[in-house]
Formats: C-alpha cells, sequence, structure tokens
C-alpha cells in the first residue's frame, strides 16, 4: 500500500528527538525529510532553556523540507527541575492547536516517554541509533526508559545489524536498516577540482574525516599517525561534542576545521586523498554504524577504518574498505591506498553497492512496514521488501 493510500494519507508523524534539526545532518533528518515529503511531520527537540519568557513551544518550518521543527522554550530557572509535567501540557497544548488528531509516534530518545507517556499514537516506532546500556555517563533511568519503550512500541528499527542483533530478542517485531547514504550528493565529488578556501592551503596527501568528533574517535590513534607521518595532513570536519576541545590533538598537521554545511561537504572531499574512520575500538563504539562509510564511497574516496564492526561487516569482508587495527597499520593501509590507486573495477564494485544503501530506499521499507502495520497490527517478516538488503537477509 502507498503512503498516498486513503486509509492513512491524512496521518502525521511526531519524531521525538534527542539531536537538534540544526546539528549534522544525520538518520533522523534524512528519514524525516522524506517522510515530510507525504504528511505532516513534527519532530520534537529537546527543551532549551532562556533568560527571559514563559514556558512556550518554539514551532520553525525547515525551508527546505517543510519539518517543521518543535522546541520547547523554558526559563532557566527550570534547570534541574522535573520538567516533564510542563512539557507535556506544552506539547498537549501543541497537537490542539495544530489540530493534530491522527499521527505515528516515533521515538529516538526513550526520554522522551517522561513527558509524552500518554501518547494515543495510531502506531509507535523506536527508531534505535545507539545501545543506551553502551552509552558513557548513561542513566538507569534511560535504560529504564528503553524497556518502557519496547514494551510499548509496535515497531523497532536499528541503525545497524549489531544493534539488530542486541535488540532482536528484545522486540517481537525488529528490523535492520543500516545508514544509508545521499549517493547523488556525495557523487558530486568526483567531478569537483576546486577545494575551499579553508583546505586549499593545506598541502597533500590529505586524510579526512567528516562527522561528529565526540568520545568515539581516538584521539591517540590520532595523534600517533600524524608524528609517523609528519608529512601527511589529518583533515578534521565536524562540531565538538561530548569531550573537552582542549582534549584534542593539536599538531601542525593536524587540522580541525569545524562544522561544514552539508551541503559544502562534497568539495571537501574531493580534496582528500584517503577519507579515514579512527574510531577507538571499545563499548561505545561496539554498535556505531557510520553514516559517513558509504558517503566517502560515494564520493569516491579509498577509505580506512579502525575494526568497527559495522565497518567490518560488511565493508570489510567485501573489500570495499581497508580495516587496521594499530597506528603502524593504519598508515600502511593508507599508504597502500594512495600507492594504488582506486580501479574501475573496484569503483563498480562500490557503486553496485552503494545502489542498496540509498535513503529513498530504505524510507521506502520502513514505509511498507509501517503501512502493513497501521492496516492490520499484525507483522510478519514477510513484510520487508527487497528495497533494503541488509534488512532481508538478516531476518
Amino acid at each position: 500500500m502507498s503512503i498516498e493510500s486513503a486509509t492513512h494519507k491524512s496521518i502525521d508523524l511526531i519524531c521525538f528527538s534527542n539531536l537538534r534539526w540544526s546539528f549534522v545532518f544525520q538518520r533522523p533528518y534524512h528519514l524525516m525529510s522524506r517522510f515530510a515529503r507525504h504528511s505532516r511531520v513534527y519532530f520534537v527537540e529537546e527543551p532549551v532553556y532562556e533568560h527571559t519568557g514563559g514556558p512556550a513551544m518554539l514551532r520553525r518550518v525547515c525551508p527546505q523540507t517543510g519539518t517543521v521543527i518543535v522546541t520547547p522554550s523554558l526559563h532557566e530557572a527550570h534547570k534541574g527541575r522535573d520538567v516533564h509535567p510542563l512539557l507535556k501540557r506544552l506539547l498537549d497544548q501543541f497537537l490542539k492547536r495544530e489540530k493534530i488528531r491522527s499521527y505515528i509516534a516515533w521515538f529516538y530518545t526513550p526520554m522522551a516517554l517522561d513527558f509524552a507517556p500518554q501518547l494515543s499514537a495510531e502506531l509507535t516506532i523506536y527508531d534505535c541509533m545507539d545501545e543506551v546500556s553502551c552509552l558513557r555517563g548513561a542513566s538507569a533511568k534511560l535504560s529504564e526508559n528503553e524497556r518502557r519503550l519496547l514494551n510499548q512500541a509496535d515497531l523497532v528499527f536499528t541503525g545497524g545489524v549489531s544493534l539488530f542483533e542486541a535488540k532482536r530478542n528484545k522486540h517481537l517485531h525488529v528490523y535492520p536498516f543500516p545508514s544509508g547514504v545521499d549517493v547523488q550528493h556525495f557523487a558530486q565529488a568526483r567531478g569537483i577540482r576546486e577545494t575551499p578556501d579553508d583546505q586549499a592551503g593545506i598541502p597533500h596527501p590529505r586524510l579526512g574525516y567528516a562527522g561528529v568528533i565526540d568520545d568515539r574517535i581516538d584521539r591517540n590513534l590520532l595523534d600517533r599517525m600524524a608524528t609517523l607521518r609528519p608529512e601527511w595532513q589529518f583533515v578534521m570536519i565536524g562540531p565538538v561534542a561530548k569531550i573537552d576541545p582542549e582534549s584534542l590533538p593539536r599538531r601542525k598537521n593536524i587540522h580541525w576545521l569545524g562544522m561544514k554545511d552539508y551541503r559544502d561537504l562534497p568539495s571537501y572531499l574531493a580534496g582528500w586523498d584517503v577519507g579515514i574512520l579512527p574510531f577507538a575500538v571499545n563499548e561505545v563504539t561496539r554498535f556505531t554504524s557510520p553514516t559517513k562509510t558509504p558517503e566517502y564511497l560515494a564520493a569516491g574516496l579509498s577509505v580506512v577504518s579502525t575494526p568497527i564492526r559495522d565497518v567490518v561487516r560488511p565493508y570489510g569482508t567485501l573489500g570495499l574498505v581497508r580495516i587496521a587495527g594499530t597506528p603502524e597499520e593504519f598508515v600502511l593501509a593508507a599508504e597502500h591506498s594512495m600507492a594504488f590507486g582506486l580501479t574501475m573495477k573496484w569503483r563498480r564494485r562500490v557503486d553496485a553497492f552503494l545502489t542498496t544503501l540509498s535513503w529513498d530506499d530504505t524510507w521506502s521499507s520502513m514505509w511498507k512496514l509501517i503501512s502493513d502495520a497501521l492496516e492490520t497490527k499484525v507483522f510478519t517478516p514477510a513484510v520487508m521488501t527487497a528495497g533494503s538488503s541488509s534488512a532481508a537477509t538478516s531476518r
């Protein structure tokens, strides 16, 4: 059944997210943007605390996608208090003003249950991006809320196969949807010859990373590689989050360029010699499924990664990404990539694989599951379509 079906054409979607819409373009942005082509989508962020003004729901519309971004605004005096009853009241009032009656509740954060427990959604979906028990500093409350959400959810999607394996015994209807890629957007890098001004003065070879710079990045690995190859330049793009910026290694050949607009990323990637995934291998990254893996490949880059499970499978086993466990192995793998270049045969294999990972296909397969669930409230693995080959083969 298509989304244009008379039965569900008027259904709205309310998404509760711990990531802000204006942050790095990640999974929530890609998926909600596609839902917004067909339905009203309300993207509810975590509260902001202001110096002035009373409690309010700030409403703005994303001009590119039409998604409605909803941000609770509370006075700074509310910080540290239990604001959940206030948030629930604000949300109830907002739903009435917007005349939202029939909707899907979509959760990225289980903590939203504390102010949206009574939502009478047509369907409840948990799109799980992290294993909450492995997050540093995660409270017992987060794990408790996830258990509650798993009990309430009609469907559970996971951001990778490793997460699917961790959740498959906790819910009857779990489906893996690994990171997708906007191939057309990143493939622009293959034809770009000019590089942005803040990268133009950095000599080659350039090894680049684009993504959130947080506690998943192995700063010691990066520092050691920069020491082993002082003539190489390490370009690091993205916002610093959850770590002290002072903890970042500071060397002449490590360049911290900050967050860039999504539309400008192909221009940066076009100027790199190798795309790198310098992630630490620990409990925090055990279930990481980096979106930048297919993005680098779509840009035509060779890629070197530490042995992150969802990179090793499938990218490493298919020979699309080189895997390296130590700084010495990493620089040797990068050297090999630069010395031998990329063959047309390799590019064809990469492009064939990327056709299975488009965000449009991911959305289409998700909607098929959602549509069937709305229609019957009866689920079987057979409703998975070929739009997500990983989901179909892993179930």
